[in-house]
């Protein structure tokens, strides 16, 4: 049975979608087979593996709020083994087309049930908010992954997460567990990326990835040509952190 795996940190621009992206398309290359299951309304997982969303006729939208089947919006990529299932602008107002529905909170969860088992893994990018789309996501994953941005204010926001995930614990989905906590936009020169990540893992302990995800130029260049980084240049630095990721990731789940 997959694995499912939410990517979630209410804080933007920590590095939830490019960590998707890159660890997706690292596991499909270490012959996994992987769904990206993009449901943030920005729709930048989608356009990263190079999905054109102007021309995508069924998205997590229309499964979540039409009831369409969600083989109907599943998406091949570039990646062999890697699918996608993309997002569209339309998912900000889907939260309030949501709120009638019955059991409002098990939509992606009930969605995700009857195609589990088709995929090693499957990664849910949530959006940068603890609204009912993320609250859906958590309630649907096995586990989750915190990215942390090496950066000041770092560790701002992340007691508010980590409240949102003992509430769903508690509440909706008593399996769900931390995977780990992610360092990202990592620079081993600056005396701040050290000092956050000597804290964060003071904090967190063995829920620390050993993988630190580094600052590269070629892992913020190929979102723009609709690539994970391992197509755009393999042997960049940011490849080779997702692929040592993917790697720790498979090590941990293999021996549960």
């Amino acid at each position: 049975m997959g694995k499912i795996i939410a990517l979630a940190n209410q804080k933007g621009g920590v590095g939830k979608t490019t960590t998707t992206i890159n660890l997706a398309a690292s596991l499909a290359t270490l012959e996994k087979s992987v769904l990206v299951v993009d449901a943030d309304p920005q729709a930048n997982a989608s356009s990263g593996l190079g999905v054109n969303v102007q021309e995508v006729d069924c998205s997590l939208y229309e499964c979540l709020v039409d009831k369409a089947d969600v083989r109907d919006a599943i998406y091949t990529t570039d990646i062999d083994g890697l699918d996608i299932i993309p997002s569209h602008i339309d998912l900000v107002g889907a939260e309030i087309e949501m709120l009638n529905l019955e059991n409002r909170e098990k939509l992606i969860s009930r969605l995700l049930a009857s195609i589990r088992d088709e995929y090693d893994y499957i990664l849910i990018d949530c959006s940068p908010s603890l609204g009912l789309i993320t609250v859906n996501s958590l309630t649907a994953a096995d586990s989750v992954i915190i990215p942390v941005q090496c950066e000041y204010f770092a560790l701002e926001g992340i007691s508010k997460l980590l409240n949102t995930i003992k509430i769903i614990k508690q509440k909706l989905n008593p399996q769900l567990e931390i995977e780990g906590f992610l360092l990202t936009m990592y620079d081993s020169r600056l005396r701040l990326a050290n000092q956050i990540y000597d804290e964060v893992k003071r904090h967190f302990q063995e829920l620390v990835f050993k993988t630190v995800i580094q600052r590269n130029v070629k892992l913020s260049e190929s979102p723009s040509h609709g690539l994970p980084v391992i197509l755009y240049d393999a042997d960049s630095t940011g490849a080779k952190n997702h692929l040592a990721l993917a790697k720790e990731i498979i090590n941990k789940n293999s021996s549960l």
